[in-house]
């Protein structure tokens, strides 16, 4: 290369790094990140917590070179497009959504800003991605899609209460995976011999009815679909089945913390935490269309024996070593 050559390439590459700052430019700006849940700040504490650790193990703190803005819409749904409409205003560079209904009002709400899927049961159904290695669009994240494990609640429920014949399934018809998990959950009783009851709720109000109809039509147990709304109302839940005698089955461990029987499901905790990881790669340049949506890698069973006790069972040894938790 001759001289002129030289110095022609040399201009190029100083205006290509002028017109694109690098990561190393940036890392002295703030970045703002806007965080939109269905439920309230106080329901699942855990949740944020972990995500604000990952986001601070990637060099992300908070007060520092880190603003998140929370958007809580405290179990109102019809409040979230109100709020996903703020967090674009603001202008912030990416939105962490929790649950399919957070992920649904910020994807109406902008069609640029990176959105992270923090949860959801079903991104394809929902419509929020095109696929689960090439998402396409500004969406990608994290899914707890275990719809498809209505056999495994109905066996592990019954390696726990052998003598249930028939089982209530708790839905709530405005989950997104609402006939997904009903349909899994009833093809794997109908394997097992075991009739189903089903009950659906979409209020705080109607899960006591809920409750009262099992009672009435004799359910030996209840398997409670996975809702946001369902971990929302997990004491009420836990408290109802105690009340009734009827032993619960769900898909995360929040519901079984809470008072629940057992519960087989991925960590959603986890996903949280995880969900930093796409935010940092979002943030370094990285295009959520480029960026394959994760499915849980394992599940655990978690059992509450205290639950158990005042229920008068007794779980079985084969059950308990099997168990990735027992709350005493």
């Amino acid at each position: 290369m001759n001289r002129r050559d030289t110095i022609i390439a040399l201009i190029a590459l100083a205006s290509a790094a002028a017109s694109r700052p690098s990561w190393a430019q940036q890392q002295g700006r703030v970045w703002r990140v806007g965080f939109l849940s269905p439920t309230s700040a106080s329901v699942n504490p855990q949740y944020t917590g972990a995500f604000l650790q990952g986001m601070r193990e990637l060099g992300y703190v908070e007060g520092k070179n880190l603003v998140v803005e929370w958007r809580f819409a405290d179990g109102k749904l019809e409040r979230l497009a109100g709020l996903a409409a703020e967090l674009v205003q603001l202008k912030v560079d990416v939105i962490v959504a929790q649950a399919s209904s957070a992920i649904g009002a910020a994807q109406k709400a902008t069609t640029t800003i990176p959105i992270v899927m923090a949860t959801t049961g079903d991104p394809l159904g929902s419509g929020f991605v095109k696929s689960l290695a090439r998402p396409e669009g500004n969406i990608t994240g994290l899914s707890n899609m275990a719809v498809d494990t209505g056999a495994k609640l109905v066996e592990l429920l019954l390696s726990a209460v052998p003598k249930v014949s028939r089982v209530a399934v708790l839905v709530t018809p405005t989950g997104t995976t609402y006939r997904a998990i009903l349909e899994s959950v009833q093809a794997g009783a109908k394997k097992a011999g075991v009739k189903t009851l089903v009950a659906e709720t979409s209020i705080p109000q109607e899960i006591e009815n809920a409750f009262s109809m099992m009672a009435r039509g004799k359910a030996d147990a209840v398997i409670v679909g996975n809702s946001t709304f369902f971990i929302q109302q997990r004491r009420q839940i836990a408290e109802l089945a105690l009340k009734h005698r009827i032993p619960s089955m769900f898909g995360t461990r929040a519901n079984v913390e809470a008072g629940g029987l057992i519960s087989y499901g991925p960590n959603i905790t986890d996903n949280y935490h995880r969900a930093a990881t796409y935010v940092d790669k979002i943030i370094k340049g990285a295009k959520p269309a480029d960026l394959p949506v994760e499915q849980p890698v394992t599940l655990e069973l978690v059992v509450n024996l205290k639950t158990a006790k005042a229920l008068g069972l007794t779980i079985p040894q084969s059950l308990l070593v099997r168990a990735d938790d027992v709350i005493q």
